[in-house]
């Protein structure tokens, strides 16, 4: 028996990226003191209050089938987020919750694409974006975002690719170069999917960890609204990753044709858990920023402790929970520094490449342990890296 080959080729017949995170887990499975700097887990985890309301919500009750397209309530308190960060009239009937941010993601380019489109997506890119793409039947583009314009996408560079295509994915907060989109930039984009039909489809799920600049939806931009499709998760903003708790935002046609696709695939997403995280949204804005501070703080000891030195260059993170570093001074790619960092160090970072030719040479650093040890593995991976040179 042959499986298909839509699942045969995820990868594009290449790498997953994920080598080097799933070889640092194996060495902390098997007692090696691993520092692990390789995803967006927060090491705070979900806080004592949103755990007591989901377990509340559990006890009574609410773990049966819910409804498929979220409960009313969640809905409309997303809905009513929505509308007041960004000005945009959103109802309940523009949301449709999902089961986190990938989940949406998929869903989203499975209603904007047909098989065998071109969906364009910025490199550098999340690692499953291209396989996300292939999952649905499109043909992934990658279209360059260059370290010298601040990993900013321009009207050029979308153009020279957008002939033919039929969406386009951004991400800002950007993961994994930390770039927060300018207003200029995002008017560029606006106006690629507007001179070539495309649908935007705006991952937003790093937009209450911005440091630097404003987080924008393009959504709230003229003539968007209508070719726009929003994926935010409380993940990254609450500390629920394991929660599997996220939502779409898009034109109500879109989201009644959506709600058919999860009433095929996922079924809808667990009862308690929706009620946690509605819970969670209405605790307000104070608690989002309780769980972005510490990577604030963190992204500024990292700056201070690189600028010390001229080896590993910072990239300019403007938002998000990482920070990248250009090692291509040491004469190695991303990848080898990487690999031998884990070997030498027993500390895991991501290499760029895992994130698109963009960002090869770069490694992706996630500021999610405590400071202290944190900083212990900054100065000792900047010393990896004095001594390659």
């Amino acid at each position: 028996m042959k499986l298909s080959n839509r699942v045969l080729t995820l990868n594009g017949g290449g790498s997953n990226g994920w080598e080097i995170f799933e070889q640092a887990r194996d060495m902390i499975a098997a007692g090696e003191p691993v520092t692990m700097l390789t995803i967006g887990e927060h090491d705070i985890g979900t806080s004592q209050e949103i755990l007591e309301a989901m377990h509340a919500a559990a006890l009574g009750g609410h773990t049966g089938y819910a409804a498929i397209p979220g409960t009313p309530s969640l809905r409309q308190t997303v809905a009513d987020r929505v509308q007041a960060r960004t000005g945009v009239a959103t109802t309940s009937k523009n949301v449709l919750i999902v089961p986190g941010g990938q989940s949406g993601l998929f869903a989203s380019h499975f209603a904007a694409l047909n098989p065998g489109d071109r969906a364009l997506h910025i490199d550098p890119y999340y690692a499953t974006s291209p396989g996300t793409l292939r999952a649905v039947g499109a043909q992934p583009v990658a279209v360059p975002a260059r370290a010298q314009n601040g990993f900013q996408p321009t009207y050029e560079d979308i153009a020279a690719h957008a002939e033919g295509a039929t969406s386009l994915l951004i991400n800002s907060p950007n993961n994994p170069t930390g770039a927060v989109y300018s207003a200029e930039t995002l008017d560029a984009i606006a106006k690629a999917c507007q001179d070539f039909d495309l649908w935007l489809i705006s991952d937003e799920v790093y937009e209450t960890q911005v440091w630097e600049g404003q987080h924008i939806s393009p959504r709230s931009l003229p003539g968007m609204a209508e070719r726009t499709i929003v994926v935010n998760s409380l993940s990254k903003s609450h500390a629920m990753t394991g929660s599997r708790i996220g939502w779409i935002v898009a034109p109500e046609a879109v989201i009644q044709e959506l709600t058919e696709l999860v009433t095929n695939t996922t079924y809808g997403v667990t009862g308690f858990v929706q009620d946690a995280a509605e819970f969670a949204l209405k605790q307000g804005t104070s608690v989002e920023a309780a769980v972005a501070e510490p990577f604030l703080r963190r992204r500024g000891f990292v700056q201070s402790l690189v600028e010390g030195q001229n080896v590993a260059q910072l990239v300019p993170a403007q938002g998000a929970m990482y920070v990248m570093l250009d090692v291509r001074a040491t004469g190695l790619s991303g990848k080898d520094f990487a690999s031998g960092l884990l070997q030498e160090e027993l500390i895991a970072v991501m290499p760029g490449e895992s994130f698109g030719t963009a960002a090869a040479g770069h490694i992706r650093i996630a500021l999610t342990v405590d400071d202290d040890r944190l900083q212990d593995a900054i100065k000792r991976l900047l010393n990896y890296a004095k001594a390659r040179i």
